[in-house]
């Protein structure tokens, strides 16, 4: 089997200690990407912090037969260097098992295998500390990253902290062992036989957990009820020129348009990364057939597209879901349920370290403002970067919180850190800008 050799975290000595060129703040998908791909860089002094003790990654909701909805190259690093060592097919040969995996021929990658792999990842690579939570940043020429063991002084932060859950507000203060976000499906799920279940959330995560319930042969729920705001429970649209959107030259595109125009395409265009894979809805299609008229249980599966949850009241094992149809908002149904799972999405995580340095730092709207190597504007020198990763939604769009664009997104960092620009890629086969009078046309 082979193993990686890591290089020792590279430190430059001051008289009050070390510096790193970069520090990160949070290791999920996004910061793993940029540490496997600095890798390579023992130049670029770099050291990576996480609060929570071990790698996780919807460790949750690693339901079962889920799969990846992205191709295998789209991992950690080869669409920027295939030949890293922290590859998906690196992970393969290291397990000594690349053979096993092209004879099982899968369509897509199993979920919990690409989690496996990130985890590989992350323990091959020594400049990775887990169970050290970072508490504030300041900077004084440098950046003071301060965290619940000590100070570490950097040139230049990057910062995954990822996403954190999303519930409505009316349901927050009633979450407990009956009523709780997806994320948490796989432990508080397991006693459901029997049970009223609502799943609300007409995404990848609300199909896979509807889809589970409905597969449990001899432990059923009485009754699962899917609800959704979307019209319809709606496939991915993974077809070749939507997947363009997904280019690196898309995502440059895209951030020139005007803050309305990127609005209106990412609320367009949400099923190109937030559809359910085909293979899922025949799945559950099929499995409601069997269940209505095979097995004589017409009243298992309850469907319910077009609506919006606009309360929950009741207790926990009684709760009543007041829903409000789209289509005729002047009537509101209600539906029993004695479990309610919320596959309702998630939220930036909040960046509270950052209150000491908070003001200095530029925002369009919600969201930090950052510039095409995704650092964020501020009144600081122009060479200490505050590097932002899966924030910028509404500037980068659809793409941004996707795996599809991780290393191509690092690499723009590291480009910024080593003053180089690398990227070699073919643009799109689709124009996407307006022509410009005057100029030629390109030609391919």
């Amino acid at each position: 089997m082979n193993t990686l050799v890591s290089h020792p975290v590279n430190q430059t000595t001051e008289p009050n200690g070390f510096r790193y060129r970069c520090v990160g703040i949070g290791i999920g998908p996004a910061n793993l990407s940029l540490a496997s791909l600095l890798h390579s860089h023992p130049e670029v002094s770099n050291l990576f912090l996480e609060r929570n003790d071990t790698f996780s990654w919807h460790d949750g909701q690693l339901i079962p037969g889920a799969t990846l909805q992205v191709s295998l190259l789209k991992d950690l690093v080869s669409l920027s260097d295939p030949t890293n060592a922290f590859s998906f097919l690196s992970y393969l040969h290291a397990q000594g098992r690349i053979y096993h995996f092209i004879n099982a021929q899968f369509d897509a990658i199993p979920r919990q295998e690409f989690r496996n792999y990130m985890e590989w990842a992350s323990r091959n690579n020594k400049n990775l500390v887990f169970g050290e939570e970072v508490r504030a940043v300041e900077f004084d020429g440098l950046f003071h990253v301060r965290t619940n063991r000590r100070t570490v002084r950097a040139e230049n932060i990057a910062i995954g902290i990822g996403h954190q859950p999303w519930i409505p507000r009316y349901a927050q203060d009633k979450l407990g062992s009956t009523q709780f976000h997806v994320t948490d499906f796989l432990d508080r799920s397991r006693a459901v036989e029997g049970k009223r279940v609502a799943v609300v959330g007409g995404g990848q995560s609300g199909a896979e957990a509807v889809l589970d319930l409905l597969s449990r042969r001899d432990a059923l729920p009485r009754r699962v009820c899917w609800i959704s705001r979307r019209e319809n429970f709606f496939p991915l649209d993974d077809s070749p020129f939507t997947n363009d959107y997904y280019m690196p030259s898309h995502s440059d595109y895209f951030a020139r348009l005007d803050r309305a125009t990127r609005a209106k395409f990412n609320s367009r265009q949400v099923l190109t990364s937030d559809g359910i894979s085909l293979s899922t809805l025949q799945e559950i299609y099929q499995r409601t057939y069997v269940h209505r008229f095979v097995n004589g249980s017409p009243d298992l599966v309850m469907l319910r597209p077009n609506r919006e949850v606009v309360q929950v009241t009741g207790a926990p094992g009684a709760w009543d879901i007041a829903v409000r149809h789209n289509d005729h908002p002047g009537a509101v149904e209600h539906v029993d349920a004695d479990v309610i799972v919320w596959a309702t999405g998630y939220r930036p995580a909040s960046m509270d370290f950052l209150a000491p340095i908070d003001a200095r730092l530029e925002r369009e709207s919600q969201e930090y403002r950052i510039d095409q190597n995704f650092a964020v504007r501020w009144d600081g020198p122009p060479d200490r970067n505050i590097f932002i990763q899966n924030a910028a939604r509404q500037q980068r769009g659809l793409a941004d919180p996707n795996l599809s664009l991780l290393a191509w997104r690092s690499q723009r960092i590291i480009d910024r850190l080593c003053g180089a620009r690398t990227d070699n890629q073919q643009p799109s086969f689709i124009e996407w800008a307006v022509e410009v009078p005057g100029r030629e046309p390109r030609r391919v």
